[in-house]
């Protein structure tokens, strides 16, 4: 007899986040796991409203979250300075977190959260989509095989997949290094998770410039370890950035290629798409399709498996204070 999970009643707070629509279709669509009871949109969230259709979601206030103690969990998806804050929140009623990366602006409020899940016993789970990806989950499986070899580098690539306007490039300039930290803490993330904690981080932020843009839109960071160095890359201005999107692992036995690291099949569906090259002439040995994933789907189903302790969750609370510490250093802040 097939055990069927108990649904965790979710809602989410926020649309402000890039990711924030796509998260809200994925708890509502996935109704054999999660009881979905409204969306929140605090502050001046209202002017995102139009990134889903009317009547989407039902809209409901903090309160109507808070209060009802039979609300397990909360998405928090706001504008990413907001982030944390409502996080605190939610823990402070006892509510499991789902929040999208990287997770504010500020360390002191980051640790804050990351006491109070430990403390409350709360799950966390951060927005990384490409934890899920199922091109990354393999080329890990095979890491830990030792398929691959020892690892020794990681270089990783992520600039937008649309050209970006202007005014966005000029948005990221809120935020201290600009690009690295709205992209590429998607990048540091996938190299600490395979390297480890890094023994030194030197970030090199620029602006480009362009159209006036006075933001840090164009960022590298290097990642020092004791037997090689790893970076990762980004920029707003790139064209055909998206295409370029590319994780590669070099190993003592063979070095993989993730490119695309997504490419959309039917609907939400994506594959990635890995090269491995072996010693030799430098040509891949072959090149495969990973399996069929969703973006958001996976991720959502992994945070409402944790809750029911079903799965445990591969990235503790520790763990995400170590990589927000590395990102903020990506970016040029001292800590």
């Amino acid at each position: 007899m097939v055990k069927v999970m108990k649904k965790v009643r979710i809602a989410q707070i926020g649309l402000g986040h890039d990711h924030a629509p796509n998260t809200l279709r994925s708890l509502i669509k996935q109704s054999d796991i999660f009881e979905f009871e409204g969306l929140c949109l605090p502050e001046n969230e209202m002017v995102y409203a139009d990134k889903i259709e009317a009547g989407e979601a039902k809209i409901i206030s903090l309160e109507d979250i808070f209060e009802n103690p039979e609300i397990e969990a909360v998405a928090v998806e706001t504008e990413e300075k907001n982030l944390t804050k409502y996080a605190l929140m939610a823990i402070n009623h006892g509510k499991h977190i789902h929040m999208d990366k990287p997770g504010g602006t500020e360390i002191s409020d980051f640790e804050r959260l990351i006491n109070g899940v430990k403390e409350k016993n709360l799950h966390l789970n951060m927005g990384y989509m490409y934890r899920y990806n199922a091109a990354v989950k393999r080329v890990k499986e095979e890491i830990k095989n030792g398929d691959i070899g020892e690892v020794y580098a990681v270089e990783a690539h992520m600039s937008p997949v649309y050209p970006t306007t202007a005014e966005k490039r000029q948005w990221l300039s809120q935020f201290k290094g600009g690009m690295m930290f709205f992209l590429g803490c998607h990048l540091i993330d996938i190299i600490v998770s395979i390297m480890g904690e890094p023994e030194r981080i030197i970030p090199f932020l620029k602006s480009t410039g362009i159209e006036g843009t006075t933001s840090e839109d164009y960022g590298v960071a290097v990642l020092e370890y004791k037997n090689g160095i790893s970076f990762a890359k980004c920029c707003a201005a790139e064209a055909g950035g998206g295409d370029r999107r590319q994780i590669v692992v070099c190993g003592t036995k063979k070095t993989v290629e993730i490119k695309p690291i997504e490419v959309y099949d039917e609907g939400s569906s994506m594959h990635g798409v890995l090269s491995y090259y072996p010693d030799g002439e430098g040509k891949p040995e072959n090149s495969i399709n990973s399996e069929s994933f969703d973006r958001y789907d996976g991720m959502m189903k992994s945070f409402a498996e944790n809750i029911r302790g079903l799965s445990e969750n591969q990235f503790s609370p520790d763990y995400e204070l170590m990589l927000y510490k590395c990102i903020m250093k990506a970016c040029g802040k001292e800590i």
